[in-house]
């Protein structure tokens, strides 16, 4: 199986970008994730583009305070990939990320972005900033947000 390759592109007044090139195969999230283990990112955000054969999109039902997911098991062009990295309470990592995909027809879909089998690359930009985020949880959300004020 392939593996991300990235490499740092930059490195200028504590802004750190890199290029991060995902092969065919990759799982997309669990490149990420990697990625930030590696590296040690605290504070990042990042965009890209690309190709998949496999996707699982999620919808955030606050109803159920769960992810709906969709799966879309074809083909697709990653028309924009989003999302950031910040450490949790418990100091790891945690990398976050919306998708749009579109089918052929130019039909699109978005959503959080769960996991998505690359293909037959996924090119992202990835800055990381002099200032560490930190996701806290929030009493009555189901989910961590970044907090500005504990973020340094």
């Amino acid at each position: 199986m392939a593996a991300m390759e990235y490499r740092m592109l930059t490195d200028e007044e504590g802004f750190t970008t890199y290029a991060l090139i995902f092969a065919a195969g990759d799982e997309a999230m669990t490149e990420l994730r990697r990625f930030a283990k590696e590296t040690g990112i605290s504070g990042a955000s990042f965009s890209g583009v690309g190709g998949a054969s496999r996707s699982i999109l999620g919808w955030f039902d606050f109803t159920t305070s769960e992810f709906e997911p969709t799966l879309i098991d074809e083909q697709v062009e990653v028309v924009s990939v989003l999302g950031d990295v910040a450490t949790t309470e418990d100091g790891a990592a945690q990398v976050h990320a919306h998708v749009v995909v579109a089918k052929r027809g130019a039909h699109a879909y978005g959503g959080h972005l769960i996991e998505m089998n690359v293909n037959p690359t996924l090119e992202i930009m990835l800055t990381e900033t002099p200032t560490h985020l930190r996701k806290r949880s929030v009493p009555g959300q189901p989910f961590s947000t970044i907090r500005l004020a504990e973020s340094g």
